[in-house]
């Protein structure tokens, strides 16, 4: 919650410096979100590389069926957000598509789609999956309780390897924080190769 809020600020200064005429002209007029991109890819890889054999470890100790739970979160995600497109007819599919592939990881999803489709898409995306991560964190003792315990880690998205696994753990039993982890890591690597095939093909 407290990185939610820390993001949101950080957006809601970034339009008030803009809107005041606060932001160096050089900052406007080059690219420099495409940087920030790439700062942020390379420190995902090194968390996914720190990590890299005790994941190994922790999955091959477990059935092959956890493979199922990042699955279902992708085929859930992307099946809602095509029954939502049915009201939603004035964006591209492709967007709305894009946009739900963020699967809460709201700095990654957002630039990408920034720098692809443009700063009003992204802006969409990154409120659309901080939406996603506050409300995962405020409602799963209610998804654990109404529709089971791997719920709330698929509610969660890529959000349930690290700041919503602590309410997860505690609504649904520790034993349950090694399938979210599994299920946020995958979806995390996942992101910007959906969202750029999303985009290749429609």
């Amino acid at each position: 919650m407290k990185n939610s809020i820390i993001a949101i600020l950080f957006f809601a200064a970034g339009i008030v410096c803009a809107k005041l005429q606060i932001v160096p002209k050089i900052i406007l007029d080059s690219d420099f979100t495409l940087y920030v991109l790439y700062v942020q890819i390379f420190f995902v890889g090194i968390c996914m590389g720190a990590e890299f054999n005790k994941s190994i470890m922790l999955i091959k100790s477990l059935n092959a069926r956890i493979l199922l739970v990042p699955f279902a979160t992708v085929t859930g995600t992307l099946f809602g957000v095509l029954l939502f497109s049915i009201f939603i007819n004035k964006m591209p599919l492709a967007d709305l598509l894009a946009t739900g592939s963020g699967f809460g990881y709201y700095s990654l999803s957002s630039i990408y789609i920034t720098e692809i489709r443009g700063e009003t898409l992204g802006i969409i995306a990154l409120l659309a999956n901080i939406a996603r991560e506050i409300i995962s964190l405020l409602f799963t003792p209610l998804l654990a309780k109404y529709f089971g315990k791997l719920a709330p880690v698929a509610a969660a998205g890529a959000t349930s390897m690290d700041t919503c696994l602590p309410v997860i753990t505690a609504s649904v039993g520790k034993h349950y924080a090694i399938i979210s982890v599994f299920s946020g890591t995958a979806l995390t690597i996942l992101v910007p190769f959906l969202i750029t095939f999303i985009f290749s093909i429609m």
